[in-house]
């Protein structure tokens, strides 16, 4: 069973443009995944805290869909890279449980004035 995941990549902003591109071809790679890897590139922005002596970073996102299994290989690529300042890993939008709650949908919603009647 596949799920669909999203990355996002904070790259040493030292590395050059192909380099970044070899590593994220190179990590996607242990992925096996299955589909188009979207990749967003939003480039080279400062951050918003220091993170050891970086001050900037390469940022890049990317989407796509993977076996779950495959996590944990990918991970350990990511965490061995020097050239990676930080990296985050999360399940796409609404994959996570219930689906999304539709517009005007009140189900499961209750008013704070119906919960002090309740107590009474």
């Amino acid at each position: 069973m596949t799920r669909q995941y999203e990355a996002v990549y904070i790259f040493d902003s030292t590395l050059e443009d192909t380099a970044i591109n070899d590593k994220i071809s190179r990590f996607h790679g242990l992925l096996s995944a299955s589909g188009d890897i979207a990749i967003d590139h939003w480039g080279r922005r400062q951050l918003a805290y220091p993170i050891g002596q970086k001050e900037n970073g390469y940022y890049a996102i990317a989407r796509f869909e993977a076996e779950p299994a495959k996590l944990p290989e990918y991970e350990r690529a990511l965490k061995l890279d020097e050239g990676i300042v930080r990296y985050l890993i999360t399940l796409h939008e609404h994959e996570v449980g219930a689906p999304a709650i539709e517009p005007g949908s009140e189900i499961g919603l209750r008013r704070r004035d119906d919960d002090e009647e309740d107590e009474e």
